[in-house]
Protein backbone atom coordinates (compact mmCIF):
# COMPACT_ATOMS: atom_id res chain seq x y z
CA UNK A 1 0.00 0.00 0.00
CA UNK A 2 1.43 3.35 -1.06
CA UNK A 3 2.19 5.98 1.58
CA UNK A 4 0.17 9.20 1.32
CA UNK A 5 2.15 12.09 -0.26
CA UNK A 6 3.05 14.79 2.25
CA UNK A 7 2.77 18.47 1.36
CA UNK A 8 6.18 20.20 1.43
CA UNK A 9 6.69 22.69 4.23
CA UNK A 10 7.28 26.41 3.65
CA UNK A 11 11.06 26.10 4.05
CA UNK A 12 11.24 23.34 1.48
CA UNK A 13 9.12 25.39 -0.91
CA UNK A 14 11.31 28.45 -0.42
CA UNK A 15 14.42 26.38 -0.97
CA UNK A 16 13.02 24.96 -4.19
CA UNK A 17 12.10 28.42 -5.46
CA UNK A 18 15.59 29.68 -4.58
CA UNK A 19 17.22 26.80 -6.46
CA UNK A 20 15.06 27.28 -9.54
CA UNK A 21 15.19 31.08 -9.67
CA UNK A 22 18.45 31.95 -7.92
CA UNK A 23 19.94 34.11 -10.76
CA UNK A 24 16.81 36.22 -10.91
CA UNK A 25 16.80 36.77 -7.14
CA UNK A 26 20.50 37.68 -7.10
CA UNK A 27 20.01 40.33 -9.78
CA UNK A 28 17.02 41.74 -7.93
CA UNK A 29 18.79 41.90 -4.59
CA UNK A 30 21.82 43.52 -6.18
CA UNK A 31 19.68 46.21 -7.77
CA UNK A 32 17.90 46.98 -4.52
CA UNK A 33 21.20 47.12 -2.62
CA UNK A 34 22.75 49.51 -5.16
CA UNK A 35 19.73 51.79 -5.04
CA UNK A 36 19.85 51.84 -1.26
CA UNK A 37 23.54 52.64 -1.19
CA UNK A 38 23.11 55.47 -3.69
CA UNK A 39 20.26 56.94 -1.68
CA UNK A 40 22.21 56.71 1.55
CA UNK A 41 25.30 58.27 0.01
CA UNK A 42 23.35 61.30 -1.21
CA UNK A 43 21.58 61.65 2.10
CA UNK A 44 24.73 61.36 4.22
CA UNK A 45 27.23 63.07 1.92
CA UNK A 46 27.49 66.16 4.12
CA UNK A 47 28.01 64.10 7.24
CA UNK A 48 30.59 61.86 5.61
CA UNK A 49 32.56 64.83 4.26
CA UNK A 50 32.52 66.51 7.64
CA UNK A 51 33.66 63.30 9.27
CA UNK A 52 36.60 63.03 6.89
CA UNK A 53 37.61 66.66 7.55
CA UNK A 54 37.29 66.16 11.31
CA UNK A 55 39.36 62.98 11.19
CA UNK A 56 42.07 64.81 9.17
CA UNK A 57 42.19 67.60 11.73
CA UNK A 58 42.41 65.10 14.58
CA UNK A 59 45.26 63.26 12.85
CA UNK A 60 47.13 66.52 12.26
CA UNK A 61 46.84 67.35 15.93
CA UNK A 62 48.01 63.87 16.89
CA UNK A 63 51.06 64.14 14.60
CA UNK A 64 51.89 67.56 16.03
CA UNK A 65 51.54 66.25 19.58
CA UNK A 66 53.85 63.36 18.70
CA UNK A 67 56.66 65.76 17.79
CA UNK A 68 55.92 66.14 14.08
CA UNK A 69 54.63 69.68 14.35
CA UNK A 70 56.53 72.63 12.81
CA UNK A 71 58.76 74.05 15.51
CA UNK A 72 61.37 76.02 13.54
CA UNK A 73 61.33 78.21 10.40
CA UNK A 74 64.56 79.26 8.69
CA UNK A 75 64.26 82.24 6.29
CA UNK A 76 66.97 83.42 3.85
CA UNK A 77 66.94 85.97 1.03
CA UNK A 78 64.63 88.34 2.86
CA UNK A 79 65.55 92.03 2.75
CA UNK A 80 62.34 93.95 2.05
CA UNK A 81 59.53 91.57 3.01
CA UNK A 82 58.53 91.65 6.68
CA UNK A 83 58.89 88.43 8.66
CA UNK A 84 55.30 88.81 9.88
CA UNK A 85 54.06 88.71 6.28
CA UNK A 86 56.14 85.62 5.55
CA UNK A 87 54.80 83.76 8.58
CA UNK A 88 51.25 84.76 7.68
CA UNK A 89 51.73 83.45 4.13
CA UNK A 90 53.00 80.12 5.47
CA UNK A 91 49.69 79.76 7.38
CA UNK A 92 51.10 77.52 10.13
CA UNK A 93 48.83 76.73 13.06
CA UNK A 94 49.92 75.23 16.42
CA UNK A 95 48.53 71.82 15.42
CA UNK A 96 49.90 71.84 11.85
CA UNK A 97 51.78 68.62 11.08
CA UNK A 98 54.92 68.76 8.97
CA UNK A 99 53.73 65.60 7.23
CA UNK A 100 50.56 67.23 5.89
CA UNK A 101 51.99 70.73 5.32
CA UNK A 102 51.53 71.73 1.65
CA UNK A 103 54.83 73.32 0.54
CA UNK A 104 53.56 74.18 -2.96
CA UNK A 105 50.53 76.05 -1.65
CA UNK A 106 52.82 77.92 0.75
CA UNK A 107 55.20 78.78 -2.09
CA UNK A 108 52.35 80.24 -4.14
CA UNK A 109 51.23 82.39 -1.23
CA UNK A 110 54.77 83.66 -0.73
CA UNK A 111 55.24 84.60 -4.39
CA UNK A 112 52.02 86.61 -4.17
CA UNK A 113 53.73 89.01 -1.71
CA UNK A 114 54.61 92.37 -3.36
CA UNK A 115 58.41 92.11 -3.09
CA UNK A 116 58.83 88.38 -3.77
CA UNK A 117 59.69 87.13 -7.25
CA UNK A 118 60.33 83.48 -6.33
CA UNK A 119 60.28 81.26 -3.27
CA UNK A 120 61.38 77.79 -2.23
CA UNK A 121 59.90 75.96 0.76
CA UNK A 122 61.46 72.71 2.02
CA UNK A 123 60.65 70.35 4.85
CA UNK A 124 63.51 69.28 7.11
CA UNK A 125 62.30 66.46 9.33
CA UNK A 126 61.27 66.16 12.04
CA UNK A 127 60.05 69.73 12.65
CA UNK A 128 61.74 72.38 10.48
CA UNK A 129 60.84 74.44 7.39
CA UNK A 130 63.42 76.30 5.31
CA UNK A 131 62.21 79.25 3.23
CA UNK A 132 64.38 80.86 0.55
CA UNK A 133 63.15 84.06 -1.10
CA UNK A 134 64.18 86.02 -4.18
CA UNK A 135 63.05 89.64 -3.98
CA UNK A 136 62.72 92.62 -6.31
CA UNK A 137 65.50 95.19 -6.19
CA UNK A 138 64.46 98.45 -4.49
CA UNK A 139 65.58 101.57 -6.38
CA UNK A 140 64.02 104.41 -4.41
CA UNK A 141 61.76 105.58 -1.63
CA UNK A 142 58.49 107.18 -2.72
CA UNK A 143 56.67 109.62 -0.44
CA UNK A 144 53.05 110.04 -1.43
CA UNK A 145 50.88 113.11 -1.03
CA UNK A 146 49.45 111.81 2.25
CA UNK A 147 52.92 111.51 3.80
CA UNK A 148 53.39 107.73 3.55
CA UNK A 149 56.75 106.47 2.29
CA UNK A 150 57.16 103.21 0.36
CA UNK A 151 59.99 101.26 -1.22
CA UNK A 152 59.56 100.93 -5.00
CA UNK A 153 61.23 98.82 -7.68
CA UNK A 154 62.42 99.88 -11.14
CA UNK A 155 58.88 99.62 -12.53
CA UNK A 156 57.56 101.97 -9.84
CA UNK A 157 55.66 99.22 -8.00
CA UNK A 158 55.39 99.43 -4.23
CA UNK A 159 57.25 96.52 -2.67
CA UNK A 160 57.25 97.51 0.99
CA UNK A 161 56.98 100.24 3.59
CA UNK A 162 60.13 102.32 4.00
CA UNK A 163 62.07 101.83 7.22
CA UNK A 164 64.88 103.97 8.73
CA UNK A 165 67.48 101.56 7.33
CA UNK A 166 66.25 102.47 3.81
CA UNK A 167 67.37 106.10 4.13
CA UNK A 168 70.28 105.52 1.75
CA UNK A 169 67.85 105.03 -1.12
CA UNK A 170 66.99 108.14 -3.19
CA UNK A 171 63.74 109.84 -2.21
CA UNK A 172 61.13 110.85 -4.79
CA UNK A 173 58.10 112.91 -3.80
CA UNK A 174 54.67 113.52 -5.24
CA UNK A 175 51.90 111.86 -7.19
CA UNK A 176 53.23 110.07 -10.28
CA UNK A 177 56.81 110.20 -9.00
CA UNK A 178 57.09 106.42 -8.68
CA UNK A 179 56.40 105.76 -12.37
CA UNK A 180 59.45 107.69 -13.65
CA UNK A 181 61.68 107.45 -10.59
CA UNK A 182 64.22 105.02 -12.05
CA UNK A 183 64.73 107.23 -15.14
CA UNK A 184 65.51 110.44 -13.23
CA UNK A 185 67.67 108.58 -10.68
CA UNK A 186 69.79 106.95 -13.39
CA UNK A 187 70.21 110.35 -15.06
CA UNK A 188 71.31 112.01 -11.82
CA UNK A 189 73.76 109.24 -10.95
CA UNK A 190 75.72 110.10 -14.10
CA UNK A 191 76.66 113.40 -12.45
CA UNK A 192 78.14 112.74 -8.99
CA UNK A 193 78.86 116.44 -8.40
CA UNK A 194 75.20 117.40 -8.49
CA UNK A 195 74.08 114.23 -6.72
CA UNK A 196 75.98 115.18 -3.56
CA UNK A 197 73.73 116.77 -0.95
CA UNK A 198 70.53 115.90 -2.79
CA UNK A 199 67.65 115.39 -0.34
CA UNK A 200 64.79 114.55 -2.71
CA UNK A 201 63.48 114.73 -6.24
CA UNK A 202 59.98 116.19 -6.44
CA UNK A 203 57.49 115.44 -9.21
CA UNK A 204 55.30 118.42 -10.11
CA UNK A 205 51.91 117.92 -11.83
CA UNK A 206 53.29 114.65 -13.21
CA UNK A 207 55.15 116.73 -15.84
CA UNK A 208 58.57 117.76 -14.57
CA UNK A 209 61.04 117.45 -11.68
CA UNK A 210 62.58 119.72 -9.06
CA UNK A 211 65.81 118.85 -7.28
CA UNK A 212 65.66 119.64 -3.56
CA UNK A 213 68.94 119.88 -1.68
CA UNK A 214 69.58 119.56 2.05
CA UNK A 215 70.66 123.22 2.11
CA UNK A 216 67.15 124.24 1.02
CA UNK A 217 68.16 125.00 -2.57
CA UNK A 218 65.59 124.02 -5.22
CA UNK A 219 66.65 123.41 -8.85
CA UNK A 220 63.79 123.56 -11.35
CA UNK A 221 64.23 121.21 -14.33
CA UNK A 222 62.37 121.50 -17.66
CA UNK A 223 59.61 119.17 -18.86
CA UNK A 224 61.75 118.08 -21.82
CA UNK A 225 65.49 118.10 -22.37
CA UNK A 226 66.31 116.95 -18.84
CA UNK A 227 69.61 115.38 -19.92
CA UNK A 228 70.82 118.66 -21.39
CA UNK A 229 69.68 120.60 -18.32
CA UNK A 230 71.56 118.25 -15.99
CA UNK A 231 74.70 118.50 -18.11
CA UNK A 232 74.48 122.30 -17.93
CA UNK A 233 73.99 122.21 -14.16
CA UNK A 234 76.95 119.85 -13.79
CA UNK A 235 79.14 122.21 -15.78
CA UNK A 236 78.19 125.19 -13.58
CA UNK A 237 78.88 123.13 -10.48
CA UNK A 238 82.34 122.09 -11.68
CA UNK A 239 83.34 125.56 -12.84
CA UNK A 240 81.60 127.85 -10.31
CA UNK A 241 80.43 125.62 -7.42
CA UNK A 242 76.95 126.95 -8.13
CA UNK A 243 75.16 124.56 -5.79
CA UNK A 244 77.38 125.59 -2.86
CA UNK A 245 76.45 129.27 -3.04
CA UNK A 246 73.79 131.08 -0.98
CA UNK A 247 70.99 130.44 -3.43
CA UNK A 248 67.39 129.48 -2.81
CA UNK A 249 66.49 128.64 -6.40
CA UNK A 250 68.08 127.76 -9.74
CA UNK A 251 65.72 127.82 -12.72
CA UNK A 252 66.67 125.71 -15.78
CA UNK A 253 63.18 125.44 -17.26
CA UNK A 254 64.04 127.54 -20.32
CA UNK A 255 66.65 125.99 -22.61
CA UNK A 256 69.88 128.00 -22.78
CA UNK A 257 68.91 130.21 -19.84
CA UNK A 258 69.99 130.07 -16.19
CA UNK A 259 68.07 132.09 -13.60
CA UNK A 260 69.17 132.13 -9.96
CA UNK A 261 67.58 133.55 -6.83
CA UNK A 262 69.79 134.39 -3.83
CA UNK A 263 68.81 133.48 -0.30
CA UNK A 264 66.89 136.41 1.15
CA UNK A 265 68.61 138.03 4.11
CA UNK A 266 67.26 140.58 6.53
CA UNK A 267 68.43 144.20 5.96
CA UNK A 268 71.17 145.47 8.26
CA UNK A 269 68.87 148.02 9.84
CA UNK A 270 66.36 145.32 10.74
CA UNK A 271 69.12 143.19 12.25
CA UNK A 272 70.32 146.09 14.37
CA UNK A 273 66.80 146.83 15.54
CA UNK A 274 66.29 143.28 16.58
Amino acid sequence: MAKPRRNPGPLATLNRVWVLHRPLFIRGFAGVACAALIALSFQARGGISQAVVTMSEVMQGEFAAAGLGIGEISITGQAVTREADIVKALAIEPDTSILSFDVEAARQRLTALPAVTDATVRKVYPDQLTVTLAEKEPVARWRTGDGQTFIIDAAGSRIGTALPLDDKLPLVIGDGAADDASVIIRALQRYPDIYVGLAAVSRLADRRWDLIYKSGLRVQLPETGIAQALATLDGYQRDYRLLDRDLSQVDLRVSGMLVVRPVETAPEDDKAAS
